[in-house]
């Protein structure tokens, strides 16, 4: 299994996340928030390819490139159409999909799921395009801690945090991979074989698995030969008060992250600023990155505020942190190191 991410637009301009999960039996494709101009770097197929869109939150920046998708989409039968986000995503996105005029819809099928993601519960609806849209179907709610959607292989779970309204901290973690270390099978006097794969992936009321004509318990073997190692995993972290508070919870629920995408709005000398905008500065995506224990930040989301020098100096901070801390490669900043 592998995970992959594209940050999809340019320094300064509203941006998006596109994250590829290949399980090796095919690839579900997430984006993460929806600017202005940012699906202009995909094709038509990639865009129809996007299983799942999350919201951060709805604000202009982070929404403004919704049409585009929902244009190439809304009528789209051959995957299930899905929408997360936080409070008020399912009525905002419903005025938006009216926004335009139906006058076919009877003719057509599209069946659109939004999630509003609460700190409490997961409540969804439903949308229909043979009913231009026009009602709301209250889905039910489910509880909600953490995990928002498990797919093949991994999850994603949500954090809501503070933008003086409700924005969402996500996390695709790959699920535990469990493999046998066949170096131990000589010390309990075991030969290799198609047992093997049994004793990876048994099912659950399967209790033994016989070798050599003699039975063994499975979950004496799974004890002694099945090594768990946890996944990758890749943040989303945009648009919230990164505080002390804020600071503990991250490091708590995400603990041990691999790649962090994350803001990079102000110089740490606008720190004032920032706090008043419920933002960060790259040096406190920096410490935070420190703190998770991470392998890598990638910041984006900078505020055209200031220029590509400014940039360059931010950049600079945070690596004075993190050291492994850059810019999306495609941006090509002239004189970043």
């Amino acid at each position: 299994m592998s995970i992959s991410f594209q940050v999809l637009g340019s320094p300064g301009n509203d941006n998006a996340l596109l994250v590829r999960i290949d399980n090796g039996q095919g690839v579900e494709t997430l984006l993460f928030d929806c600017g202005e101009g940012c699906l202009a770097e995909l094709s038509f197929a990639e865009i129809l390819a996007i299983d799942h869109l999350f919201f951060s939150h709805l604000h202009m920046d982070h929404v403004a490139g919704f049409d585009a998708f929902f244009r190439a989409t809304f009528n789209r039968t051959n995957r299930p159409n899905r929408i997360w986000g936080p409070p008020e995503t399912g009525r905002i996105l419903q005025h938006r999909f009216q926004g335009v005029l139906w006058n076919l819809h009877e003719e057509m099928s599209g069946t659109w799921h939004i999630t509003d993601i609460h700190a409490d519960r997961l409540q969804t609806v439903r949308l229909e395009l043979s009913e231009a849209f026009a009602v709301l179907h209250n889905e039910g709610a489910r509880p909600h801690a953490r995990t928002a959607y498990e797919g093949a292989g991994f999850t994603i779970e949500a954090l809501t945090m503070d933008h003086r309204t409700p924005t969402l901290a996500y996390l695709v973690r790959e699920k535990p991979r469990r493999n046998v270390d066949v170096s131990r099978l000589s010390a309990l006097g075991l030969r290799g074989g198609p047992w093997l794969k049994q004793l990876k992936d048994s099912a659950p009321d399967q209790t033994t698995v016989v070798i050599d004509g003699a039975t063994h318990a499975i979950d004496d073997l799974q004890r002694a030969l099945v090594v768990e190692t946890p996944g990758d995993s890749i943040a989303y972290l945009t648009d919230f008060l990164l505080d002390d508070v804020a600071m503990e919870r991250l490091c708590s629920a995400f603990a041990g992250c691999g790649v962090i995408v994350c803001e990079g709005q102000y110089r740490h000398a606008d720190l004032e600023l920032a706090r008043k905008n419920f933002h960060m500065t790259t040096q406190l995506s920096a410490t935070l990155a420190q703190r998770l224990r991470a392998r890598e930040l990638v910041l984006f989301h900078l505020s055209d505020r200031y220029d590509e020098q400014g940039w360059l100096e931010m950049l600079r901070e945070a690596q004075a942190i993190f050291p492994n801390a850059n810019y999306p490669p495609h941006w090509k900043l002239s004189g970043e190191g």
